[in-house]
């Protein structure tokens, strides 16, 4: 199996850019990479960050000489924007099948992800996942979907092993727990994993409360509720919206707690949530998959991005931006832009400079699942995300407990 350092290295071959509009299967012309999320709607922030995160890493691959084993072809993204809707994105998955991709990555949400993940089966173009944890996306024994995250039930148990670790470390009890968790098979199936493992780890009471996908506006009665089994640790599972009213709510109901602790948590880790939060963000915990702040080349991507988008570049759109190295990778490694031949390229890849921190390359088992995927910790200190567990990848020291609990 060949070994990759960084696609930027194997295709540092110089060649000039094919011109022309064929499909990305033809033997000319740019190979075209479809990429589908929400870059409208509720979640247009970080589907935007996203897309652009492809859009640098086609650039970053196209100025370093394209696909060196077919003579420096050029890579092309196109675009399509699911507006946070399962119906949609399957629909703009299947025009930009149709208008030449040969694989896909995308694309948030689970639900989404989940229609995408069929139209890619059906047409035999392969599909790397950026973003999207839920279990059964790949449990329907899909082979042409590949997902570089840790899955739901993984982030669910690596998540209480590490609040178990965190209570070693520190010495602080934790016995009780209040899970709050978005409704739906995400929510669901985290919070599932996470019960089982917590009784594993000696964490005797599991409370569970759940809010619902839309329409939710104010925490403060789901977290009146968690309150009430006088809990150590609440714990908390959803996107940004609904992370941000959590935390505010526990910080206006003033909770008695050691901490608040999210797990597969899209808002606790991202770095727009601690001015955003303000005094309700600062101590937060956060179980998830996180971008390397420890390595060189993930400092250079993210300081190329934010001069050239305006904005800092996130987790989610550094998995965009791996999503299509990988793609990069199953290219040069099978000299060929035919999808079927690129899905069997890409489930040999073997990637051993992840731009995200856990140990080992990125390794495709037979469902498709990042073998080496899983979880670290970081926590709000002074104002700014950082990395705090395991210690490889520590860039600051944990505080536990914190608030109201200290």
């Amino acid at each position: 199996m060949k070994k990759l350092v960084g696609v930027l290295t194997a295709v540092a071959v110089v060649g000039a850019a094919a011109c022309g509009s064929s499909t990305g299967s033809d033997d000319s012309g740019p190979i075209k990479i479809g990429s589908v999320h929400p870059t409208t709607g509720a979640l247009a922030g970080v589907g935007g960050l996203m897309n652009d995160g492809a859009a640098l890493a086609v650039a970053d691959i196209n100025a370093a000489g394209g696909i060196s084993s077919m003579d420096g072809r050029q890579l092309e993204l196109v675009s399509g924007d699911s507006q946070g809707k399962a119906e949609v994105g399957q629909s703009e998955a299947q025009r930009l099948i149709d208008e030449g991709a040969v694989s896909l990555i995308g694309t948030y949400q689970s639900d989404v992800t989940q229609n995408v993940a069929s139209v890619a089966e059906r047409s035999r173009v392969p599909l790397v996942i950026d973003v999207a944890v839920d279990d059964k996306i790949l449990d329907q024994g899909y082979q042409y979907s590949f997902r570089m995250q840790p899955n739901a039930s993984s982030m669910g148990t690596d998540g209480a092993k590490a609040l178990a670790a965190i209570e070693e470390q520190t010495g602080q009890p934790i016995d009780r727990v209040s899970y709050l968790h978005i409704e739906g098979s995400f929510g669901d199936s985290v919070f599932d994993a996470f019960q089982a493992e917590a009784a594993n780890q000696g964490i005797s009471s599991v409370q569970e409360i759940t809010y619902p996908a839309t329409n939710f506006s104010d925490a403060t009665t789901q977290v009146r509720e968690a309150a009430v089994s006088n809990p150590d640790v609440i714990v908390a599972t959803g996107y940004y919206p609904d992370g941000l009213l959590i935390a505010r709510a526990v910080e206006q109901l003033n909770l008695n707690v050691k901490g608040v602790y999210g797990i597969a948590n899209g808002a606790f880790d991202d770095s727009s949530f601690p001015s955003a939060a303000g005094a309700a963000g600062e101590g937060v915990l956060s179980a998830n998959y996180h971008y390397d702040a420890t390595s060189d080349r993930v400092t250079d991507i993210r300081s190329r991005f934010e001069a050239e988008y305006g904005r800092p570049m996130e987790t989610a759109a550094m998995l965009s931006y791996q999503a299509v190295e990988v793609i990069a990778a199953g290219l040069n490694d099978g000299a060929s832009s035919d999808p079927e031949d690129l899905r069997d390229a890409i489930s040999g890849v073997s990637i051993e400079d992840p731009l995200l921190a856990f140990s080992g390359p990125i390794e495709f088992d037979e469902t498709g699942q990042n073998k080496n995927a899983t979880v670290i910790v970081m926590q709000v200190r002074d104002g700014a995300v950082a990395q705090v567990f395991p210690e490889e990848f520590a860039t600051a020291a944990i505080e536990f407990p914190v608030g109201a609990g200290q």
